[in-house]
């Protein structure tokens, strides 16, 4: 039995369509691969009545064909260009009961099938890295008007003490023998970290929850949508996915731990072949998509459908 998901996949068999895939087996007709497919699988379609039987031959002569001239050899026929040995089966696949036993000698090569949920593209490991980097420098932005007043006050504290330490190094002490700066520094350093990881967590949970991208994902043109559907996450869900990379940032104060493990969050999708979950993706039973470029106009037409449908 397969692993994988139900949802729109590219077809195996002819890579520029995509199919649905129910979990045991490939249903309904194939559509273009950047065709922005429906939610759930395909309509079910009625049958085609059978072809017609041929006619049988007026005689047996007539259906004989004539033998071959003398000294006649049967030509080998090339295959077309771009033609290719069919693609094996997905993974977990299974021959329906009864079918023959596959012939003497027969292998079985694995055959790498990208996951495509609800008919997009995983987005990249680029676009993402630097749709993050962008959102990163917004944070930043937030947290120069927010938390400068603290920075300010912190480095009025921490001065004193990193002047004595660079005085001692220029006698030829150690800059271990001066004062320590003040208590009040280590108070203002946790002021500083809260307030970030807060205005981290206004800036991405919302706007996650609600359309699945933030500014930086926007501008690379990715999208954060649930596993089962493409419905907007909410922003319970949309936080704990959050939560598990952003609640790191406090502990950046205890000797940069949280920042380490932040980086192996960040780099988790690169051990996931399957979907590219990061660590915060699968707490989520999220994945990241790449966006067509005709997908606002689709999401527009559909959006004025169902208003047409509702004044109706």
């Amino acid at each position: 039995m397969s692993s994988l998901p139900a949802g729109w996949y590219k077809d195996p068999a002819d890579p520029v369509t995509q199919r649905y895939w129910d979990g045991e087996g490939w249903i309904g007709k194939a559509i273009p691969a950047d065709a922005v497919p429906p939610d759930g699988p395909p309509p079910v379609e009625e049958e085609e009545p059978p072809p017609a039987p041929a006619p049988e031959p007026a005689s047996p002569a007539a259906a004989t064909p004539p033998p071959p001239p003398p000294a006649w050899m049967p030509q080998q026929q090339q295959a077309p260009p771009g033609w290719g040995p069919m693609p094996p089966p997905p993974p977990g696949w299974q021959p329906p009961p009864g079918a023959p036993p596959p012939p003497a000698g027969w292998q079985y090569t694995p055959y790498p099938v990208e996951a495509r949920p609800h008919g997009f593209a995983l987005a990249g490991l680029g676009p993402r890295l630097a749709a993050r980097l962008l959102d990163i420098l917004a944070v930043l932005l937030l947290n120069i008007v927010v938390n400068g007043y603290f920075a300010y006050q912190f480095w009025q504290e921490f001065l004193p003490a990193w002047r004595a330490s660079q005085d001692s190094i220029a006698n030829g002490g150690s800059p271990f023998d001066v004062p320590a700066a003040s208590g009040r520094t280590d108070s203002l350093l946790w002021i500083m970290l809260i307030v970030a990881t807060l205005l981290w967590l206004v800036y991405e949970a919302p706007s996650t929850a609600t359309t699945g991208q933030t500014l930086g994902k926007r501008v690379m043109r990715i999208k954060v949508v649930a596993i089962e559907n493409t419905e907007p996450l909410g922003f319970g869900r949309a936080f704990g996915r959050w939560a598990r990379l952003g609640l790191w940032t406090p502990a950046w104060g205890c000797a940069g731990f949280g920042l380490v493990m932040q980086f192996v969050d960040s780099i988790s999708p690169l051990f996931d072949q399957k979907l590219r979950q990061a660590f915060h993706d699968k707490t989520a039973r999220t994945v990241v998509v790449a966006l067509p470029p005709d997908y606002e106009q689709a999401a527009t037409r559909k959006d004025n459908t169902d208003d047409s449908a509702h004044s109706r």
